[in-house]
């Protein structure tokens, strides 16, 4: 098996070894756009405007400022949820962790937070 590998890679040309690194690279490059696209995103509106964006792999607090007043959203382990928020009903914070593709609203406060992670892998008809 090396001795015919060998063969082959003695009779590439330079534009053979061009054209299997072009596509190595493509593959490469393919292969960090996908992990980057399955880690999941969060998006944060006020007014129907984001004013935020992060991903779900750190674990962090973000604080966004709306009408009634700050409010606390939580990422933590891929996960994502509204902390606190100065609504008089606190029904965004009860929601407790948003599900992959759901959202939570702050009426009152004029926010929302998109879980933007895809819930599933791949789709089949």
């Amino acid at each position: 098996m090396l001795i015919a590998a060998r063969g082959l890679f003695a009779t590439f040309r330079p534009g053979d070894w061009l054209l299997a690194g072009a596509g190595l690279a493509l593959v490469g490059g393919l292969w960090l756009r996908q992990a980057d696209s399955l880690e999941g995103r969060v998006v944060v509106r006020v007014d129907g405007q984001v004013v935020e964006t992060a991903g779900l792999r750190l674990n962090r607090v973000i604080e966004v400022a709306g009408p009634l007043g700050p409010s606390r959203i939580e990422i933590q382990a891929g996960r994502v949820r509204v902390v606190a928020d100065p609504s008089p009903r606190q029904l965004c914070v009860r929601q407790g962790w948003i599900p992959p593709g759901g959202a939570a609203v702050c009426l009152p406060n004029r926010i929302s937070v998109e879980n933007a992670a895809a819930g599933y892998d791949t789709l089949n008809y």
